[in-house]
């Protein structure tokens, strides 16, 4: 660490590093004292902490704040020059390695589960600095911080993804295992049960086949969400194109489904391939858990409301199905996240398709918007700013 001239001229030197001769005889104790005096009034370490790319803040010997950068006093609240560490945090675990630290010298790191004012998981560093003046307002220890929590979180849904994952792959898996040991074993001459066998295990094979496909699909736009897309998608095409898909899947279930769109062209920044995925998946949810005899409505909205751009365009899809309750709502993009798992299932659900919904929305820097009321309906919205120009 560069430090600047004490006033009285000479640079400040190091405890390990200083030399005795015995030509130019010294008192030790009174040279101690002025490197510390020149360290602390040195402005060079404040400037050193505050461009740290982590929250740091210095303590004097007892333990009181000399100084703590930004980020520091964005982290907590209380960190203020002047006031002791234990306002910053009372974790018996902290407290002790502050002490081992200014005792041995040795750098030490302890991790902090804060729980005030919200939770969090916290790693501190605690170091010490080459000054050893029990003189307040001296510089003694370097102590840095680091928030692990959104890396905590990542990697909490990372284990709970392979699990969800492993847990919807194994049960078919389990299930065609089953039937073919049958039909090798006590089926093998039956020729009903070997037929109505076959008819499961295709389900079977159609459902792990959804399944490993929605994965994929998720795991690609996930790698691309940073990537804002450059092509121009008019949003009548493509509602017009997912609608003509499903109309036939909507009439076989019974179920009514309309289409209005915008007036002239409805041009969006987007992926037309991403963008008729986030429409085709939610129309399929509108007809898979709707109302039997019930309809899908789907609409292109220009909004009132103004954006980056200008305008917004609405993707609007609603169904008068038996609605979701409010305790579901903000969990509904989780991956796996059923309101209903064995409905999801016997419609051939994947748990996949509103994450999915969700990142695609984030690539085009798109509002998804849910609301829905028991009994009446439930109706998804996605918000894009609207450009000039034509496909």
């Amino acid at each position: 660490m560069p430090i600047e001239p004490s006033r009285s001229g000479g640079p400040f030197v190091p405890i390990s590093n200083r030399s005795s001769s015995a030509s130019a005889p010294v008192d030790a104790d009174a040279k101690m004292g002025a490197d510390a005096a020149a360290f602390a009034a040195s402005e060079v370490w404040r400037h050193v902490v505050d461009a740290m790319a982590d929250a740091a803040l210095v303590l004097d010997a007892n333990g009181t704040v000399v100084h703590a950068n930004a980020l520091v006093r964005e982290m907590f609240a209380m960190a203020g020059t002047g006031q002791p560490i234990s306002l910053v945090s009372r974790h018996p675990d902290f407290l002790a390695a502050l002490d081992r630290v200014q005792a041995t010298g040795e750098r030490s790191s302890v991790g902090l589960r804060e729980r005030v004012p919200v939770e969090r998981q916290l790693s501190a560093t605690i170091a010490a600095l080459p000054v050893a003046s029990p003189a307040p307002g001296v510089p003694r220890l370097l102590v840095t911080f680091r928030d692990l929590t959104e890396q905590e979180k990542l990697e909490q849904m990372r284990v709970d993804f392979i699990a969800n994952a492993s847990h919807e792959l194994r049960t078919p898996l389990a299930s065609l295992r089953g039937y073919v040991e049958t039909l090798q074993g006590a089926a093998s001459n039956d020729a009903a049960a070997r037929e109505r066998f076959l008819g499961i295990m295709w389900s079977q094979t159609i459902r792990m086949t959804r399944l490993v496909d929605d994965l994929l699909s998720l795991s690609r736009i996930e790698m691309r969400t940073h990537i804002a897309p450059s092509g121009v998608v008019d949003l009548n095409s493509v509602a017009t194109f997912v609608c003509q898909t499903l109309e036939p899947i909507a009439r076989g279930q019974n179920v009514k489904l309309t289409l209005v769109g915008a007036s002239g062209p409805a041009n969006v920044r987007g992926e037309r391939e991403e963008i008729v995925q986030l429409v085709q998946n939610l129309v399929q949810n509108a007809i898979k858990y709707g109302r039997d005899g019930g309809s899908a409505a789907v609409s292109i909205v220009r909004s009132s409301e103004r954006g980056r751009l200008g305008s917004r365009l609405s993707v609007i899809v609603r169904d008068d199905g038996p609605g979701i309750p409010s305790q579901h709502l903000p969990r509904l993009t989780e991956r796996f996240y059923r309101v209903s798992v064995s409905t999801s299932r016997e419609k051939g659900g994947t748990g996949l398709g509103l994450a999915i919904v969700k990142h695609i929305a984030l690539r085009h820097r798109a509002d998804l918007r849910i609301h829905s009321e028991v009994g009446v309906g439930s109706t998804f919205t996605v918000v894009f700013d609207e450009i000039e120009g034509r496909e």
